[in-house]
């Protein structure tokens, strides 16, 4: 299977792409694959959450989103300011449009229930769905448990072992399943990378239905971007983190042009920038999977950057995104993007690489170049823990991802320097992300039970 660009980057919203959109697609999947006349029995709907869904659903905005896909919404087309009248319309009438057509009775409180003491041997981020044809839930229409395994993918217990990429049956010219190969392919046919992987994308959907895709992103990216910094407010979810983005924005307004300046100030904007787009995230705004949505801002922020500080074209900016998406595929392949899985080393480091290796690629790097561009930003975020206080993409993930973004630029001047020679290979830092992973304990893989998490607790 080969993970393309639309696998990767998903278009949805906030605030998680393994708690929220996985959930809202899992539960329209559950729906929609049931034969129409198993479809037309159900009365009743009932969903079990369970390890990191079970712990930061509410938070993650979980409940919100099984509802949402029970009526047929899709994360990539939902109407954002429409979803709060959705939901308190449901509960006040204690009734739910199946996939939007025919109304049953749901109780959100009842018929969504957090499991905090089970774990299913797969995934921690697993939900069992139960259609019943009676209001008293004694006859079983259907029964299915699926996974969300991080960026918005979701797989079944029939499916291939979690983990796996889960990305487009077609072939492609270049497949490639590590670094290695993708060097080495790129060394034979003398490419760069991006011309490689631009070959692959046309050959799946043509070139002009792959600009289009890039320039979708792009876009959404940015008026993400600009969104974030133009709200102001406070942050749902009970924190009461107000929103910082815009402020930083008039601060830096205002000293620009001034004298005195100090160059490194320049990272500020990147900072904003990551910082706007997880704001929106927390808030539910419209995001794109990078390859996360708890890791959204890494990659828009250091694209912004390309664009406005380095002066990067739209060509560049398209080249910026075909190579990360490959590093960010390698990720997932050859280890996890899920902070349920691996940490947040999975999600904010994952970013970081793969913002680095667009950056190098736009910039005009060397392939090798590019590749220990992804190392040491990967390398430098090995051992993350995802401990979210509240349960709630907030603290410390809003400025985690602006700490990812500025790591993503300084990995891209480093390699940059050299000539792209380096002891440890991208290869070798994800396979160390997923050992480190495995070896992390539970409570530090997005299920708010230690680290920082706790911090509110003792205060």
């Amino acid at each position: 299977m080969y993970i393309s660009l639309t696998d990767l980057f998903k278009i949805g919203i906030g605030p998680s792409s393994s708690h929220t959109v996985g959930p809202m697609r899992a539960a329209r999947r559950f729906l929609v694959e049931l034969s129409e006349a198993d479809r037309s029995k159900i009365s009743r709907v009932r969903v079990e959450l369970f390890g990191s869904l079970a712990h930061t659903g509410h938070g993650h905005a979980t409940d919100v989103a099984l509802q949402l896909g029970m009526a047929g919404e899709l994360p990539d087309f939902v109407a954002t300011e429409k979803i709060p009248d959705m939901i308190a319309a449901i509960a006040r009438e204690t009734k739910l449009l199946l996939l939007g057509e025919r109304a049953i009775k749901f109780q959100p409180l009842t018929d969504i229930r957090f499991n905090l003491k089970d774990l299913l041997p797969l995934h921690s981020n697993a939900m069992t769905f139960r259609a019943y044809a009676d209001e008293a839930m004694q006859t079983l229409v259907a029964e299915r448990t699926m996974y969300s395994i991080g960026g918005g993918f979701v797989v079944d217990e029939d499916e291939a072992f979690v983990g796996s990429p889960r990305g487009g049956e077609a072939q492609v010219p270049h497949p490639f399943d590590s670094m290695k190969t993708l060097l080495a392919i790129a060394q034979d046919k003398q490419l760069s990378l991006a011309a490689l992987l631009r070959a692959n994308e046309h050959a799946l959907r043509g070139d002009a239905a792959t600009t289009e895709f890039l320039e979708r992103v792009i876009d959404t990216f940015f008026r993400c971007i600009d969104r974030g910094l133009s709200t102001r407010g406070t942050l749902p979810g009970g924190l009461n983190v107000s929103r910082r983005a815009p402020d930083i924005l008039v601060q830096l307004k205002t000293e620009r042009g001034q004298r005195g300046i100090a160059p490194h100030k320049v990272l500020d904007w990147v900072s904003v920038y990551a910082i706007a787009v997880n704001e929106e995230n927390a808030a539910g705004g419209r995001v794109v999977t990078a390859p996360t949505n708890g890791a959204a801002g890494v990659v828009p922020a250091v694209l912004r950057y390309a664009q406005d500080f380095c002066e990067i074209d739209r060509d560049g900016l398209h080249d910026f995104l075909l190579v990360a998406s490959a590093v960010g595929a390698l990720c997932k392949l050859n280890a996890s993007i899920s902070g349920a899985e691996v940490g947040c080393q999975g999600e904010v480091g994952s970013a970081a690489a793969m913002a680095a290796a667009g950056l190098a690629a736009a910039l005009g790097a060397s392939n090798e170049q590019i590749e220990n561009a992804a190392e040491i930003a990967l390398e430098h975020h090995l051992g993350m823990t995802c401990d979210p206080i509240g349960g709630l993409v907030q603290i410390p993930c809003i400025e985690r991802n602006a700490m990812g973004a500025v790591k993503a630029i300084s990995a891209t001047s480093l390699a940059m320097r050299g000539d792209g020679t380096h002891r440890i290979s991208l290869d070798q830092a994800i396979d160390t992300m997923r050992r480190t992973g495995a070896d992390m304990q539970a409570k530090y893989k997005e299920t708010s039970q230690g680290g920082l998490a706790l911090a509110q607790v003792e205060c």
